[in-house]
This record gives structure tokens, C-alpha cells and sequence, in this order.
């Protein structure tokens, strides 16, 4: 049977967003299977992957927002602004350099909508080029500054200080783009010393949590892709997370050939467009600035 759905991945550390996707195209005897936003290789958790039809969905639910656990080490900086680059500044930090109230009101004022500029170790692409790519190469760019949206920014345990350090864990609930080692130097910036991230891990995308998410270990151990199928989220109970709008029978056919929906009653942007019988048939999407809405996705079997 075609997997038709998204599959909830706690990723391992030491793996590629690439890595697990084609283990799993392996395991349930498929090529379409896409990710939804790159983990990097060091990083654990949460990895929505949609499977078949759902790959149509990969973008918006890329779009969503996202939940982290991490680390903050105050007291070095490195090259990739996180645990595993080279160290280019180093600075002693004692345990009256800080308190953790100052620690807290930094963190507070990186909290709403803040500027961040991508790490040269990362994806962005400037010019046709991804920023690894100059960096690897000894090469320097200019970086594009971005918008971030951060909505919730708290620390979740003491400082401790240990081996001429500072490290503290912070949980973080952010928009798209937003790059969490960035955001470790941030508040290293405001406290005034070097800083990095020295650990990650994603516990929430979207709607998704850990309590939904399966191992890649698990699911090599079971002996069927049936079986492997039960963790698989089907397309249909996906696009309920979007809001709906039932269309009458003899505009069915309309809707399935892709025709625009003029004046939209719904409040919202993206929703999802059913027929009498509950069968989902595409996604669409308001036009801004009208009640029109066009379509972004076909959902049905034709």
C-alpha cells in the first residue's frame, strides 16, 4: 500500500535531514519522501516527513512554527557558532560576571521580532552560492540580515560554572528562519562575552510534539511496512489542521479542475476546501487583499 501521509522522525544526532530521508524511502518502499526544514547532523527531535501525496505538503508545514531545547556556553565563540567548530575567541568567565537575572533580561530583549544575520557555516545563498560554500573556502560575503520572529525565550535551568565557562538551558518557541546558534552569540553579545550553542534539540514542529515522533532505530526493527504504516499520520487527518470549507456537490468538479473561489467568507489565509462526502480536495489559499482564494495544492485522486 502507498504511504500517503507524514511520518513524525525523532531524529538522531550524527544524520542528515537527507540521511533519514532515504533510509526511509527504504524502509516503506518509496521515492517520495521529503523533509519539512533541515535538522543539522549534530541535532536531535522533532522531523515531520511526508510520505506519497503528502510530499505536496512539505512547504507549509515547513512554515510553522518551531520549538528547542538548547545549551548556551558563555565563554567562547567558534567558526559555525555552535559545539562543533574551530574556537576563534576565548575569554575566562568567573561567577560574578553575571547574575542570573541579567542572564534572564537578555533574554527577555531578544524575545519578539529581532535581527539576525545566518552563520557563514549554513544554507543561505548569496549570489547562487550557499554561505558554507565561501566558508569552506576561506572566502568572505556579505550576509543578508533577516526579520525573526521569537515568541517565547526562557531560561530552564541554573548557570553553572565550570572549566572557565558559564552554560545555562534555554527553551525556545520561534517563527521560520530563525537559527538558534545565532541566537546563543546574541546573548552572549548582550551579556558582553563570546558565546555559542553546544547543544540542540527540536521538541516541537507545528502541531507535531515528541510524544507523536518514532526513532529510525524503531522502525528498522519492525518487520513490516504495515506495521510501520500505524506511525504514519494519514494525509487526510494532516489537512484538518487547516481550516475548511465545504463546497456543494455540482462545484466538485470546478474545484478539482483547479477553478478560483470568489468571495470567501473565511477569516483565514490557507484552508482547506472538502466535498459533501469529507473527502479533501485541495488546498487554497486568500489572494491578499481580496475574498478571492486560488489554489496551492491538489489534494484529490482523480
Amino acid at each position: 500500500m502507498e504511504p500517503n501521509g507524514v511520518l513524525i522522525l525523532d531524529k538522531d544526532s550524527g544524520m542528515t535531514s537527507h540521511d533519514c530521508v532515504f533510509k526511509l524511502r527504504k524502509l516503506f518502499q518509496t521515492k517520495k519522501v521529503g523533509h519539512t526544514g533541515t535538522l543539522d547532523p549534530e541535532v536531535t527531535g522533532i522531523l515531520p516527513i511526508c510520505l506519497g501525496r503528502a510530499t505536496k505538503l512539505a512547504r507549509f508545514l515547513t512554515d510553522e512554527g518551531k520549538r528547542y531545547v538548547a545549551e548556551v556556553t558563555i565563554g567562547t565563540a567558534t567558526m559555525t557558532e555552535d559545539a562543533h567548530g574551530e574556537v576563534v575567541e576565548r575569554q575566562v568567565i568567573h561567577p560574578d560576571e553575571f547574575t542570573p537575572a541579567q542572564v534572564d533580561e537578555a533574554l527577555q530583549r531578544l524575545t519578539g521580532t529581532i535581527e539576525q544575520i545566518p552563520p557563514y557555516y549554513s544554507a543561505v545563498k548569496v549570489n547562487g552560492k550557499k554561505l558554507y560554500e565561501y566558508a569552506r573556502k576561506g572566502q568572505t560575503v556579505e550576509r543578508p540580515r533577516r526579520m525573526v520572529e521569537i515568541h517565547r525565550l526562557e531560561r530552564t535551568s541554573e548557570l553553572t560554572f565550570e572549566e572557565d565557562v558559564c552554560r545555562f538551558r534555554i527553551e525556545v518557541d520561534c517563527g521560520k528562519g530563525t537559527y538558534i546558534r545565532t541566537l546563543a552569540v546574541q546573548v552572549g553579545e548582550l551579556l558582553g562575552f563570546p558565546a555559542h550553542m553546544s547543544e540542540l534539540r527540536r521538541t516541537r514542529s507545528g502541531a507535531f510534539e515528541e510524544t507523536d515522533a518514532v526513532t529510525l532505530g524503531t522502525l528498522q526493527e519492525m518487520e513490516s511496512i504495515e506495521e510501520r504504516l500505524e506511525h504514519v499520520i494519514p494525509l487526510e487527518e494532516v489537512v484538518k489542521r487547516w481550516p475548511s470549507l465545504t463546497i456543494a456537490a455540482n462545484r466538485e468538479r470546478y474545484i478539482r479542475n483547479g477553478g478560483k473561489l470568489n468571495n470567501v467568507s473565511l477569516e483565514f489565509d490557507l484552508f482547506t476546501v472538502y466535498n459533501e462526502e469529507g473527502i479533501p480536495l485541495a488546498l487554497y489559499r486568500r489572494q491578499e487583499g481580496t475574498t478571492d482564494a486560488t489554489v496551492e495544492v491538489m489534494l484529490a485522486i482523480d
